[in-house]
C-alpha cells in the first residue's frame, strides 16, 4: 500500500518522498488508518518492521490538522524504553519535520536536568524519552501534561522489563486529558503486567498484530558453533570477523569487562573496533554510536544496550559471543542485521555456560536450530544431555511392577487419633454432701461434771 494512499498532510508525504519511502509496510499499514482516526492503538510486530514511522506518521499529522487542546503543554510523549532508542526515535522524528514549523525536544537520563528545563519552557509541541526522566520532570513541576493529546509507549515491554512501572503509572496519571489518545507497542502481548498496563491506560484499543516474535526470519541466516571455553571463542570471533570482508558488524557480549576486552583484542589485530556498555555516560554513548553508524568503526562490541530499535542498516554480521539469558532478547539482538529487505547473518557462539541459554532459543523459536562445530575449530563440548526424571511412585520395583506394594487386606489399619484437647460433655456431675456430725448425749454429762470439779 502506498503512502500516498493515506489521508497522510502533503507537508509528510513531500518529507517521506524525499527519503524514498513510498510504500508502507505491514505494521504501517494497518496501524495509520485506526491511529488517524483517534483510536487507541495496542500493536505488536517483530523488529525491523518500520513500527517507529507507524506511530510518528499520525503523530506529525494530528499536530499539523488540529487545534491544540492546550496552549502550555506538549502534545504528543513519546517513551522508549533505553536512551539510545529514544535518540534513534528522536532522530527520525526530526527529519520527518524538518520544513514544518515544529519544535520537539529529547529529555534523557545522564544529561543536563536544567539544559532540559530549559527546553521545556520554550514549549515544544513533541517530547521524546525515557520514562525515569521524565517522570522526575513532574515531581520538579517542569512538566506538565494535563493538555497532553498523544501517549506512545514504544517497547512498553522492554520498559516493565527495566521496572519503569511506577514511573509510567505515574505519567499515565498526569496526562489525564479526557480526549487522550494512546498507542502502545511491543515485541510481546503476552505479559501479564503488560495486560494489566492496557487495561488500565488504554480506551477500547484496537489491537494490531504483525508477525510473532519467534517466527523465522527470511532474511536472516542464523547460526550456532559449539564452544569449549572462552579463549576458543576468541579465537572463533577472530577468525570469523577475519572472513566479514570489512563489512559492519555487533558483537554481543554479557559483561562490560568482555565489551573492553573484546575489543582491544580486535584492535591488536588491525580491526578497528569500539567498546559500548551502560556503564558509560550518554555522551560517550552517542559518540560512540554516531562513529559507529558514520563507519569509523569496523565492529561494535556491546552488552544489550545496543539490541534494540538501533537501525543500522550497514551491519552484515550480529555476533553472539554469549547468548543471552532471555530467548526474546536474542531476536531482538540479531535484529540489528537484516533490516529493510537486506540479507544479514547471526552466528552465535554456544559454550557450557551457554547451554541452557541455547536450549530457551531452541524452545521457542519456530524454526528448527542445532548447534555444530565451526570448521577448523573442533570442539569437545557437544551439549549436555537432560537428565532423566525421577520415578513419583516409591511402591514401583526396579523391573516398574506394583509386586511389592502390600494389598489393601494386608495393610495395616490405621490408629485412630486421639484428641487431647477436646472436651467431652457427660452431664451434671452429682454432688456428694458430707455427713452432720452428733455428739452423744453421755459426753455432753461427762463434759459438764468435768466444768463442775
Amino acid at each position: 500500500m502506498q503512502f500516498s494512499d493515506f489521508p497522510l498532510d502533503h507537508r509528510i508525504l513531500s518529507a517521506l518522498t524525499a527519503k524514498g519511502f513510498d510504500t508502507a509496510t505491514e505494521i504501517q499499514a494497518k496501524a495509520l488508518p485506526h491511529a488517524l482516526l483517534g483510536k487507541d492503538l495496542l500493536a505488536s510486530s517483530k523488529t525491523g518492521s518500520g513500527k517507529t514511522l507507524a506511530f510518528l506518521l499520525p503523530a506529525v499529522h494530528r499536530v499539523l490538522r488540529t487545534k491544540a487542546l492546550s496552549k502550555k503543554d506538549p502534545r504528543v510523549l513519546i517513551l522508549a524504553p533505553t536512551r539510545e532508542l529514544a535518540k534513534q526515535v528522536f532522530m527520525q522524528l526530526k527529519w520527518l519535520t524538518a520544513n514544518m514549523s515544529l519544535h520537539s525536544a529529547l529529555i534523557l537520563g545522564g544529561e543536563n536536568f536544567n539544559d532540559q528545563v530549559k527546553a521545556l519552557r520554550r514549549g515544544p509541541q513533541f517530547i521524546v524519552g525515557t520514562a525515569g526522566r521524565v517522570a522526575d520532570h513532574l515531581k520538579d513541576r517542569s512538566l506538565f501534561l494535563n493538555g497532553l493529546e498523544l501517549l506512545i509507549f514504544d517497547e512498553a515491554d522492554r520498559m516493565l522489563d527495566l521496572g519503569f512501572a511506577s514511573e509510567l503509572k505515574a505519567i499515565d496519571r498526569a496526562a489525564d486529558h479526557r480526549k487522550r489518545q494512546t498507542m502502545m507497542f511491543s515485541a510481546t502481548l503476552d505479559s501479564a503486567e503488560l495486560h494489566y498496563m492496557t487495561r488500565e491506560m488504554l480506551n477500547a484499543p484496537q489491537r494490531i498484530s504483525v508477525g510473532q516474535a519467534n517466527e523465522e526470519h527470511l532474511d536472516i541466516e542464523q547460526r550456532f558453533f559449539f564452544a569449549d571455553h572462552i579463549e576458543h571463542k576468541d579465537a572463533m570471533l577472530s577468525a570469523v570477523i577475519s572472513e566479514a570482508e570489512n563489512k559492519q558488524v555487533i558483537v554481543f557480549t554479557a559483561t562490560r569487562s568482555d565489551t573492553e576486552r573484546l575489543a582491544k583484542l580486535l584492535e591488536e589485530k588491525n580491526v578497528s573496533s569500539t567498546a559500548l556498555s551502560a556503564e558509560l555516560n550518554q555522551s560517550q554513548r552517542s559518540n560512540i554510536m554516531n562513529a559507529f553508524s558514520r563507519g569509523q568503526y569496523q565492529v561494535l562490541v556491546t552488552t544489550d544496550v545496543a539490541s534494540r530499535g538501533l537501525d543500522l542498516l550497514n551491519v552484515a554480521l550480529v555476533i553472539n559471543f554469549d547468548l543471552p539469558k532471555m530467548a526474546d532478547e536474542y531476536v531482538h539482538r540479531i535484529g540489528r542485521t537484516g533490516r529493510a529487505g537486506q540479507k544479514g547473518k547471526a552466528l552465535s557462539f554456544v559454550g557450557p555456560k551457554d547451554w541452557n541459554s541455547f536450549k530457551h532459543v531452541k524452545r521457542f523459536l519456530t524454526q528448527s536450530i542445532e548447534a555444530e562445530t565451526l570448521e577448523g575449530f573442533e570442539a569437545t563440548f557437544k551439549g549436555y544431555k537432560d537428565k532423566p526424571k525421577k520415578k513419583s511412585n516409591p511402591w514401583k520395583s526396579a523391573a516398574g511392577t506394583n509386586a511389592d506394594k502390600p494389598s489393601a487386606s494386608q495393610a495395616k489399619p490405621k490408629a485412630k487419633r486421639i484428641k487431647h484437647m477436646e472436651g467431652v460433655d457427660v452431664g451434671d456431675a452429682p454432688l456428694k454432701r458430707k455427713p452432720r456430725k452428733t455428739q452423744d448425749v453421755n459426753d455432753d454429762e461427762s463434759a459438764e461434771s468435768q466444768e463442775n470439779e
